[in-house]
């Protein structure tokens, strides 16, 4: 009994000490000087930027970046930039990219999230669409340069950026064809492979048409704001009046010419989508940051004034105003009432007119002067 009253006696006494628990101290890592600390080429390879471009960043963006105190070993705006672009460039978890900056792991994550919302809203200064006729010119002359496509104001398609599953109720709307979480992202660019108009709130499931019909920018060209520019996209997408795709079965050699002008003109996008996702691989491997609680989801696109309700539009695809159906000979408007024969006709009729071939497997040269052709259509 004596040495049962002795182990008991000294478990109680474990139990006591056990209840003091001593609390890890607090650890400031040490926070390197990677802009100084790196040459021109070696900053480049790391953050996928050169200097000059970074600073320049910095500079827009700094004033919503800053702290408002020094205290608590704030983290200066500069640091907060060059992590971000750290995750962009490796997508590697929150806890490298902390130990990379000297940052904890919740802190490494808000500044991602408050370094990229800062950044994207800079999109009106960076991502514009032409909207004046020398702007829009300008894009047309260039991707005529191309392979003698005419009125072409830019190339659109649409690219998938891997994410890790959102989680709840809604998570398999993000799961596309491929069987991945992604989210569905539509692009404009110009023949520089620049991009001019993007949409990037739709999730992996939503198709390539289904985002155009519901975006911002198909009200525009409904509204015929673009006069007759046109865009070029591929065959998932419907032909109408000012989109483009290749024909599905080309067999006679004006046919077979249109797709290959086609295809070569709207080559631009897709070769934006391989720069885009080799300057910052987390776009291709995937984002593993999920949306802040209480942060808000992007807005739906902002309403226009159309010439007829939006249901309608979509029905019909295309939908003119009255003073304008006044001001069209009425051959023309019993042509246009066709859905069959309108989408190419402007363009196979102009554009192969004057086709000519003489056993070279591809002419592009299908209109000499563009300029020409432009006051003509004008």
């Amino acid at each position: 009994m004596q040495r049962l009253r002795t182990i008991i006696n000294s478990s109680d006494s474990d139990d006591s000490e056990d209840d003091f628990i001593v609390k890890r101290p607090r650890w400031i890592k040490e926070r390197n000087d990677h802009f100084d600390g790196y040459d021109d080429e070696d900053f480049r390879i790391r953050f996928r930027l050169s200097k000059a471009a970074v600073y320049d960043l910095l500079i827009k963006i700094e004033n919503n970046l800053e702290f408002i105190s020094e205290r608590n070993q704030s983290i200066s705006p500069m640091n907060q930039l060059l992590a971000t672009l750290r995750f962009y460039a490796t997508n590697n978890s929150q806890l490298t990219i902390g130990d990379y900056s000297g940052l904890s792991t919740p802190t490494a994550q808000r500044i991602i999230h408050r370094v990229s919302a800062a950044i994207a809203s800079l999109h009106r200064e960076y991502i514009k669409f032409p909207s004046t006729q020398q702007e829009i010119r300008r894009n047309q002359n260039e991707f005529y340069q191309i392979a003698r496509f005419p009125r072409v104001i830019g190339a659109m398609d649409c690219t998938h950026v891997r994410i890790s599953s959102p989680g709840g109720d809604q998570a398999e709307l993000f799961r596309n064809r491929k069987g991945y979480f992604s989210i569905n992202v539509q692009t404009i660019c110009n023949a520089n492979l620049e991009i001019i108009d993007i949409v990037a709130r739709w999730p992996g499931s939503a198709h390539d048409s289904a985002i155009f019909n519901n975006c911002y920018r198909k009200a525009k060209f409904e509204a015929g704001e673009y006069g007759a520019a046109i865009l070029l996209v591929d065959g998932g997408y419907a032909s109408t009046s000012y989109s483009m795709p290749p024909l599905e079965n080309p067999r006679t050699p004006a046919q077979q010419l249109y797709n290959e002008s086609q295809i070569r003109t709207r080559n631009p996008v897709e070769r934006s989508y391989g720069v885009w996702k080799r300057r910052f691989p987390v776009l291709s491997l995937g984002l593993n940051m999920l949306r802040q609680r209480g942060e808000e989801v992007p807005p739906d696109d902002l309403g226009l004034e159309l010439p007829a309700p939006w249901e309608v539009i979509l029905q019909n695809g295309q939908i003119r105003s009255e003073l304008e159906q006044s001001s069209i000979p009425q051959q023309n408007r019993a042509r246009d009432c066709c859905p069959r024969l309108r989408p190419r006709r402007l363009l196979f009729s102009v554009s192969y007119r004057t086709l000519h071939f003489s056993g070279i497997k591809s002419s592009l040269y299908v209109i000499p002067d563009y300029n020409q052709y432009l006051c003509q259509i004008s």
